[in-house]
């Protein structure tokens, strides 16, 4: 694919709706792994949800007459899953186990901050100013927002696998724009496929127990994070990274947090100070600035 910058036009109400509407749903995935770690171990939890997700996935796929990819066709997808579902949430749902819901959000805050740098280093993007000043800001704004919360060191350990986690999902969304453009259902299924037969090799290698949710809660949050968090969360990003850009489309990854963090007061009764009303407005002034407002 040759270079792009994937500007978003000024009228695209279609793209900020998928775009919200991804961002928002998208919050309350941090507290259900939260919950499902209480109950089951992080890699059989995110092979569970990703399973269940791909099971569905292909049954919307196939009662909507959608036709699988084949041959080369499969490589895009496949990939995408691979980073999108395996590596991203192996890595996460290893890191929230220690960490707040909250605070999880923080690190993945830079998404596009290393979308931005990823996609310049490959030749998918310029390296535009705006886009690299307003993750700046943005990523501030988060840790602004939440960085009152957090009492004591933070572990090594979990912190690298976030790292790693948003790594990943960089990855993922520029492997979107380097392939030919899918129907977001098709690529999420197949993807899914790919992400939780990834996970289930990594489950039975690492003898984690397996085990089927029995709290109420807990499938509750499963339920949530495979029908919302996964079917349709992803079905809208993929959509947006093919109309916008990757590192715009990345940009939701530093509204997450905001609905993450209300979501774990409610849910979870983790604190909120007011540290979050200023850092969200940092989060916002730069998710306009790099994401949404157009550039000349």
């Amino acid at each position: 694919m040759t270079e792009s910058s994937g500007d978003p036009p000024p009228s695209d109400r279609v793209g900020l709706a998928l775009f919200l509407g991804y961002s928002i749903l998208a919050g309350g995935n941090a507290v259900g792994v939260r919950i499902s770690n209480q109950e089951l171990e992080p890699l059989w939890g995110a092979t569970l949800r990703f399973g269940l997700a791909a099971v569905m996935m292909v049954a919307v796929a196939l009662a909507t007459g959608r036709r699988a990819p084949r041959g080369r066709a499969l490589i895009g997808p496949a990939l995408y899953g691979l980073l999108a579902f395996g590596g991203a949430f192996a890595f996460a749902f290893y890191a929230l186990v220690e960490l707040q819901a909250g605070f999880g959000q923080i690190l993945l805050a830079v998404v596009p901050l290393l979308t931005v740098l990823l996609a310049a280093a490959q030749r998918i993007e310029r390296l535009r100013r705006p886009a690299l000043i307003g993750a700046i800001v943005a990523l501030g704004g988060v840790i602004v927002m939440s960085s009152s919360s957090l009492e004591g060191p933070l572990p090594t350990l979990p912190l690298m696998a976030l790292f790693g986690s948003a790594v990943c999902f960089s990855e993922a969304a520029i492997v979107v724009r380097r392939f030919p453009p899918m129907d977001p259902l098709t690529m999420n299924a197949v993807g899914l496929i790919v992400g939780a037969a990834f996970l289930a090799g990594l489950t039975l290698i690492t003898g984690t127990t397996v085990a089927l949710p029995r709290q109420t809660d807990t499938l509750w949050a499963v339920a949530y994070m495979v029908i919302v968090g996964s079917g349709v969360v992803f079905t809208l990003w993929v959509a947006v990274v093919e109309r916008w850009s990757a590192t715009r489309a990345n940009y939701g990854f530093v509204v997450m947090p905001i609905f993450t963090v209300l979501a774990s007061a409610w849910i979870l009764n983790e604190p909120i100070t007011i540290g979050l009303v200023f850092g969200g407005v940092l989060v916002l002034a730069g998710v306009y600035f790099g994401a949404l407002h157009r550039q000349g």
